[in-house]
């Protein structure tokens, strides 16, 4: 992703949404937890979590597993971020202030992710689940697709799509 000044001022823009939102709630957007969102937002991709220890190791010195993850699962319960299970990694959230995403579109190839907020679709997952016996866990459902630019990388490669 690009660093272009209009980058630079939408990522210090949701980093203030964020230290606002934390605050409203009475909660603090610490240093390394404000650097692991950082590093989200100015990837615009998801992220594994060894990949941001490493990007924080060269600000932080002394960072460990366990704070990057300290500070994962922060900023997941103050839905900032989302923990992306199809791919084992982390994506900033698009739009921190806005209504819970019903549905995450992730990109198995690259780690692009889209949100969608879709809550009739998503009822009617709950109602379809409910049937088994079960009970959605989360609000969240993940979709394993493929970016457009990975559709057309594969296309090229392969000659056609899957």
């Amino acid at each position: 992703m690009s660093d272009r000044p209009t980058d630079t001022q939408n990522i210090e823009a949701r980093l203030a949404l964020a230290d606002t939102l934390c605050a409203q709630r009475g909660k603090r957007l610490t240093p390394i937890r404000r650097k692991v969102l950082e590093l989200l937002l100015r990837q615009g991709r998801s992220i594994k979590a060894y990949e941001l220890l490493d990007a924080i190791k060269a600000e932080h010195h002394g960072a460990a597993p366990p704070t990057v993850y300290r500070a994962l699962d922060f900023l997941v319960e103050e839905g900032l971020i989302h923990r992306l299970d199809a791919i084992n990694a982390w994506s900033a959230c698009h739009d921190a202030a806005g209504a819970p995403h019903d549905l995450l579109v992730v990109c198995t190839h690259c780690g692009a992710v889209a949100e969608i907020s879709d809550p009739s679709m998503s009822r009617q997952l709950a109602e379809r689940v409910a049937r088994t016996g079960f009970a959605l866990a989360t609000h969240e459902t993940e979709i394993r697709a493929l970016c457009p630019d990975c559709q057309a990388t594969q296309v090229q490669d392969h000659g056609h799509a899957h």
